[in-house]
């Protein structure tokens, strides 16, 4: 369905860095992949407490910026 959301979580470390981040193409490192995804969406991502944030995408964004990374 062209309408199914992915939820990618992130994690940051004390110093800002990512730590983790979910849905992550092999071709880019964790922070890499955080500023794709930074720069490439609008409206889509939620600061949340304790060093984490959720982006919110449709499935075909998300694979859309996948297949861009390879």
């Amino acid at each position: 369905m062209e309408n199914d959301q992915v939820m990618i979580h992130v994690r940051f470390a004390p110093n800002g860095t990512v730590a983790s981040i979910g849905e992550r193409p092999s071709a880019l490192n964790e922070q890499d992949w955080f500023n794709l995804l930074a720069s490439s969406t609008t409206d889509s991502y939620e600061t949340l407490s304790g060093g984490r944030a959720l982006f919110r995408l449709p499935k075909l964004q998300v694979d859309q910026l996948k297949s861009s990374a390879a």
